[in-house]
């Protein structure tokens, strides 16, 4: 491990959590159970946590790796769920017989758990649309919309049917140029290819082009035949490459697991930087630095806003910018949450999304 204090953390979080399911399920099942039963509930929460651990400690596979997300996100919404359910019974418990009051909390407690998983889902699956207008310090020959969308993770959870109604909203929205700021794919491009998405792929179009650059789940070893499939896709994708297109320099780093990669002083070096500049850089882990380069616009993911909260209160301490919008120095910083997710399709506190951005110019003061 290469954070050893973070794994342990971890692992107590888990502990104490299970022990948290563990309780939940003996006070929800006390009128059924009797003692060896409740022990028996504390003894399979604790197997199936530890059993999941062991999994991911031995490397079995992306398919435990699932299932321990999902598990640890069941075992958070069980104790937001019990949370409320504490709540409710102090506010109730003079209010109400305790019999009847303990029937309706055992009836609350699960449907409390029921609505997160729902909402969650509802969140991964249910795009919003983000509008910001921002004025750079340069000449533009007519104002620019730009579309960004990352973060799309395409895969066996992500497909075809949420590429459609990207290429709906990126239709209606009609953008100049469309910016995709890295993993686009889920680790590799074998859901896609099985699904044949490359076809829905495709309909993400905009009269200056569909540009890309390469996220970390795009560097797992299947980098050339997701580059490959992009281009495919007529997306043109900026692996550590600036291009000039109708005035604009275009620059698109690969994430920072690419330990090749230049830093952005040097990408940028050689051309005229006096035109408006757009970065695409996966993580928005190097904003400030870039605050003092000629970058008007920067375009970020990965962090998925922490995807389910309260992870949006951890992350919000790494970064600089977690999420959202922010002018530093003469720059204009985009972090979005993303338009897929990563591990399981649940948000809680974030939500799938797209940005348009509506940019104007102006001479420097």
């Amino acid at each position: 491990m290469n954070h050893p204090e973070i794994f342990i953390a971890v692992v107590i979080v888990l502990q104490l959590f299970t022990y948290g399911l563990g309780r939940s399920l003996q006070w929800l099942f006390a009128p059924l159970l009797g003692r060896r039963g409740r022990i028996r509930l504390m003894v399979l929460a604790f197997f199936v946590s530890d059993g999941l651990l062991a999994g991911l400690l031995l490397q079995l596979g992306h398919f435990v790796f699932r299932v321990m997300a999902f598990w640890m996100v069941l075992l958070l919404f069980v104790m937001y769920a019990a949370l409320a359910t504490f709540l409710l019974h102090l506010l109730l418990r003079r209010l109400m017989p305790q019999a009847h009051l303990a029937r309706a909390l055992r009836l609350f407690a699960p449907l409390a758990v029921a609505a997160l998983f729902a909402w969650g889902l509802y969140n991964a699956y249910t795009p919003v649309v983000r509008h910001q207008s921002i004025v750079i310090g340069k000449k533009l020959d007519r104002p620019l919309r730009i579309a960004m969308a990352a973060d799309t993770h395409l895969g066996i959870l992500v497909g075809s049917r949420q590429l459609d109604r990207l290429a709906a909203i990126m239709a209606q929205e009609k953008p100049d140029i469309i910016l995709l700021p890295g993993d686009l794919m889920d680790d590799n491009v074998q859901a896609y290819r099985r699904e044949n998405m490359r076809p829905h792929l495709a309909r993400l179009r905009a009269p200056l082009g569909v540009y890309a650059t390469l996220g970390n789940h795009d560097l797992f070893g299947d980098e050339k035949a997701i580059y490959e499939e992009l281009e495919k896709a007529g997306i043109r994708v900026l692996a550590n490459r600036v291009i000039e297109k109708d005035g604009l320099l275009i620059a698109g780093r690969n994430d920072d697991m690419d330990k090749k990669r230049p830093s952005t002083e040097k990408l940028l070096a050689g051309h005229d930087t006096t035109r408006p500049v757009i970065l695409l850089d996966h993580r928005p882990t190097q904003i400030e630095e870039h605050s003092r380069l000629p970058v008007d616009i920067q375009v970020s993911g990965h962090v998925h806003n922490g995807q389910v909260a309260p992870a949006n209160l951890i992350v919000r301490t790494l970064y600089r910018l977690h999420y959202g919008y922010e002018k530093i120095g003469n720059g204009h910083f985009f972090v979005t949450s993303g338009y897929g997710f990563w591990g399981i399709p649940l948000r809680l506190g974030s939500q799938a999304e797209v940005w348009i951005i509506d940019v104007s110019g102006s001479p420097p003061a």
